[in-house]
């Protein structure tokens, strides 16, 4: 089995070295990963200058741009072929609910889908005040997962988000399966002022809450389990199909 890992933590996060460890076991490990963070990068492509990829170790490359730069040309360059599964993560964080619209660690294993791969994001949910970060339980955690997509295939395009409560591995209550939730975030944007006068803004608030929906990935997290949400990059909402063709030209 190969296998194909990436993050948008940077290729020396702790979390992608405890995720090369849980993994190793089932195959062969390739990493194409960001110099540097890119969290919150989501989907974006560089398209206006140039990608550089620097040799990181044996079957480990640097890539100067995003998580979806690093698994496209992961597959389309660096790789001698494809691999059976691409992993994202683990993130320093969770990915819960409206979160996976921004994140680089989820745009990755989207971007895998899109190349028709089994693909899955893995992130580690930290509470405020955390000091001690449980890599190894999301590390197991997400083995579990990447055994299940080789052993019960998922539909096309159709791609995994995982999150790990951030404990001991006999602490969490299980594995979970999910739909994605509603988080809400605190509206903040910091006017600062540089040292030539001239302002500058840090957007980006703290976490507030879950939305308490039945069945969503956040409320499950909070409870003790891991999660585990399908996702695919099909963003059409067919609902309203209907609706928009009582009114459209066809």
């Amino acid at each position: 089995m190969d296998l194909l890992l990436c993050n948008d933590d940077g290729i020396d996060a702790s979390g992608i070295a405890a995720l090369e460890e849980a993994l190793a076991p089932l195959g062969t490990v390739w990493v194409v990963a960001p110099e540097s963070e890119q969290s919150a990068a989501s989907h974006a492509l560089t398209m206006h200058k140039p990608l550089r990829a620097h040799r990181h170790a044996e079957r480990h490359w640097a890539i100067s741009g995003t998580p979806a730069d690093c698994i496209y040309l992961g597959l389309n360059n660096l790789l001698p072929g494809r691999p059976d599964v691409v992993v994202s993560g683990i993130n320093r964080g969770s990915n819960l609910g409206n979160d996976v619209f921004y994140s680089g660690t989820v745009a990755a294993a989207m971007e895998a889908a899109l190349h028709g791969l089994p693909a899955t994001a893995v992130s580690l949910h930290l509470e405020p005040g955390d000091r001690e970060r449980h890599w190894a339980t999301a590390g197991g955690v997400a083995r579990r997962v990447v055994e299940g997509l080789r052993d019960h295939p998922l539909a096309d395009g159709v791609f995994l988000n995982v999150n790990v409560p951030n404990c001991a591995a006999d602490a969490v209550r299980g594995l979970r399966a999910t739909a994605l939730g509603r988080r809400r975030y605190a509206p903040r944007v910091d006017l600062r002022t540089d040292p030539r006068g001239r302002h500058y803004y840090w957007i980006g608030g703290s976490h507030q809450a879950f939305v308490p929906l039945e069945g969503t990935d956040g409320p499950a997290i909070e409870a003790g389990w891991a999660t585990v949400t399908p996702l695919r990059p099909d963003l059409t909402a067919q609902t309203a199909l209907d609706a928009l063709r009582a009114w459209s030209d066809a």
